[in-house]
């Protein structure tokens, strides 16, 4: 069977930069599932894309599907044929709509009985009448939010649509898509080389656009090429480039043919913290900042045009003269923010809506202080910093700069706390209360920054879930996601033993609506579902199944740091010997006690056991309570466990040798008293019945 390589390109008005790399790789995904859908063979797929292309190539298409095996199976025998052995008219009617004789059907062993079949092959049809239907399907599956209509047609898609390129080998395939009929026919860039560039075969594409037109298709090569250049340019002025992954995928997006060019801003604009210049540079202009050899920003920028001009100077000026109003503006509300203090800003939060029913963000601030408070006390943080550290937090957010450059919100707050005088601790937290903000990211570092973090995010979660409006799906308005686990992060990592339950409990008691009774519950299975994903993530260091998790949140601990030391040791348990037994004698114990009085306590009366095997396990079983103990006080799990493996052979003894429930009452009651006391050890740490094994 023949192949041919197949390129599909839709030429557009400019595309969305932030989401042009997730439609072409969804195109690609579509077309990819289009063409395995059909059970047409192919090779590799690329995707390319530029702000007026979406692209897909794969190689080595099949020109055919293959043939298919068709099987229908008939009615039974005993209904085709009738006493005289003559066809019926179901036998006559299968054979027809197979489109064969009767003969030529087989008679074969059904469910109930001998049944008539037809075996037949379904010719494979030609992938190129194909093609059309899979990429139409492919565009319409793409993530658009929202969709756009040009010109008189009823076409819809995120941009205008002015061309398609749909090529089999170097077929034209005959399509209408999108309201354009299919041609080679392909554009270079808007200004270097608008005129039509024919294009002769798939494997040829990304070279001829480069070479006729003036355009780097493939989106790496053209990453590349922006990193390189801007690093190079930075390093003829003396200093390092500032790129930023997320900024470097943006201005590849935006461009077709990148040319980086230097800048430069006035020297005195560098008294401007520098996160303040960053962000004018970054967000505003995408440009790259340039730092020197000492760390300090320079008063240089590097950007990257689109297009190659004959005279750079303008370009440079155009984007100088761009960039000057902007930190000029920076530099204004720098000076001005810093001629009122903090404090004097808190009266103004009461006119500022946190949330409708949840009060203002003085409210919330207020809310903030005295559960950061509470937090400060069992984390040893002081106490007084902590609470004036929450009622400052959301000051900064009337200031001028966090209102043109809202990413600053709490950067700012730090820089405006230390010009205020206010405590070193105090101006730390007002930065760190909203670590982390994405995965992966820092946590707070300061004892006064991490309660009021925690408080912060805790506030928000209980608010929220009091009101009726916990995250559905993917919707989550307030963050709470990222809030729950930023909470759980900075528990286990900053080592913070603390009963989050209790804090849940305190968070709900505070907000001003009447929060319905199973808020607490709900709120606590949440965080407790955030725990769980984050440990069966590909990325967790622990290696955790649901099993295993479900096992150690059964031990009913409140602490997410508590929970992250019994997953350890029982981690580490698993790998002993005794381990499947023990898990298997637990799961055991936990059928039996299922079906045993609910009123059985663990209390055991010693001159009632009768059989050796049970006084011995008794014994051992006070044994080991003495030693574990002090090892559960003190948290030490894994030692712990341990001690408990030590259980395994006088475990299954006591199964082999045992009968639990005996015909006498008080026995079989002593003897399931006894299985209370064994499972009551082990649930101190996990419930090892909810263990496969």
């Amino acid at each position: 069977m023949s192949k041919r390589d197949f390129l599909v390109e839709i030429g557009t008005e400019e595309l969305p930069p932030k989401s042009l790399f997730t439609l072409a790789q969804a195109f690609a995904a579509g077309v990819t599932r289009g063409l395995d859908n059909a059970n047409v063979k192919h090779g590799d797929v690329d995707w390319f894309a530029t702000p007026r292309r979406l692209a897909v190539r794969v190689a080595a298409v099949a020109d055919h599907q293959p043939d298919q095996e068709i099987r229908r199976q008939g009615p039974a025998i005993a209904n085709a044929y009738d006493a005289n052995g003559q066809p019926t008219r179901a036998a006559l009617g299968f054979a027809a709509s197979c489109g064969v004789k009767l003969e030529e059907l087989q008679q074969v062993d059904g469910p109930k009985g001998k049944v008539l079949q037809f075996v037949g092959v379904k010719a494979g049809e030609a992938v190129g009448s194909l093609l059309p239907g899979i990429v139409s399907a492919a565009l319409g599956e793409l993530p658009i939010a929202k969709r756009m209509r040009w010109g008189s047609g009823d076409q819809e898609f995120v941009r205008p649509v002015h061309w398609v390129v749909m090529l089999f080998g170097s077929t034209v395939v005959e399509a209408d898509v999108l309201g354009k009929p299919a041609g080679k026919q392909s554009h270079g860039h808007r200004f270097h080389a608008p005129q039509a560039i024919a294009i002769s075969s798939p494997a040829r594409y990304p070279d001829l656009l480069k070479e006729k037109g003036r355009v780097v298709a493939d989106v790496a090569q053209r990453r590349e090429s922006i990193r390189a250049g801007v690093t190079a340019i930075a390093e003829s002025l003396g200093g390092a480039a500032v790129i930023e992954p997320a900024l470097l995928d943006e201005v590849t997006a935006l461009v077709e043919w990148p040319v980086p060019l230097a800048g430069r801003f006035d020297a005195r604009f560098l008294d401007l913290p520098p996160e303040v210049l960053i962000a004018t540079m970054q967000d505003h202009q995408r440009y790259f900042p340039v730092k020197g050899a000492d760390g300090r920003l320079m008063n240089s920028f590097i950007t990257v045009a689109n297009i190659e001009s004959k005279d750079p100077t303008k370009v440079r000026d155009g984007n100088e003269r761009v960039v000057r109003p902007r930190l000029a503006d920076a530099a204004f509300f720098w000076e001005t923010d810093r001629k009122q203090s903090l404090a004097s800003r808190r009266e103004a939060l009461k006119a500022v809506t946190f949330q409708g029913k949840l009060g203002s963000l003085y409210d919330k601030s207020e809310r903030v202080a005295t559960l950061a408070a509470q937090i400060a006390e069992i984390i040893g943080a002081d106490t007084a910093l902590t609470r004036r550290a929450a009622q400052l937090s959301k000051c900064d957010l009337l200031s001028a700069m966090v209102g043109e450059f809202p990413e600053l919100q709490g950067l700012m707050g730090r820089y405006y706390a230390q010009h205020d005088g206010e405590s070193s601790e105090v101006a730390a937290a007002l930065e760190e209360q909203y670590w982390p903000r994405f995965s992966g990211d820092q946590l707070p570092v300061g004892r006064v920054g991490i309660a009021v973090s925690m408080a912060d995010k805790l506030d928000t979660i209980a608010g929220i879930f009091s009101i009726g409006q916990k995250p559905s799906g993917t919707r989550d308005p307030f963050g709470l996601r990222r809030a729950a686990l930023g909470v759980l992060r900075i528990c286990f990592e900053r080592e913070l033993d603390l009963d989050l339950m209790q804090l849940v409990q305190s968070a709900v008691a505070q907000q001003p609506v009447a929060a319905p009774a199973e808020t607490v519950a709900e709120i606590w299975d949440y965080l407790t579902e955030r725990l769980r994903s984050s440990y069966l993530e590909d990325d967790s260091p622990l290696r955790i199944t649901t099993e295993m998790f479900d096992a150690v949140i059964a031990s009913r601990s409140q602490s997410p740091l508590d929970i992250h030391r019994r997953l350890q040791a029982l981690v580490t348990f698993l790998a002993l010997p005794e381990a499947q037994s023990l898990s298997g004698a637990n799961k055991r114990i936990a059928n039996i006690l299922r079906k045993a009085p609910d009123d059985i306590s663990g209390a055991v009366d010693a001159n009632r056991l009768q059989d050796p095997a049970e006084r011995a396990l008794f014994e051992h079983v006070i044994a080991t309570e003495r030693a574990v103990n002090p090892l559960l006080a003190r948290r030490e799990y894994g030692a712990a466990l341990t001690q408990l493996a030590s259980l395994r052979e006088d475990v299954d003894k006591f199964f082999d040798s045992v009968m639990v429930m005996a015909e006498d009452a008080e026995v079989r009651l002593n003897r399931l008293a006894l299985l209370v006391r064994l499972r009551g050890v082990f649930l101190q740490i996990a419930d090892l019945s909810r263990l496969p094994g």
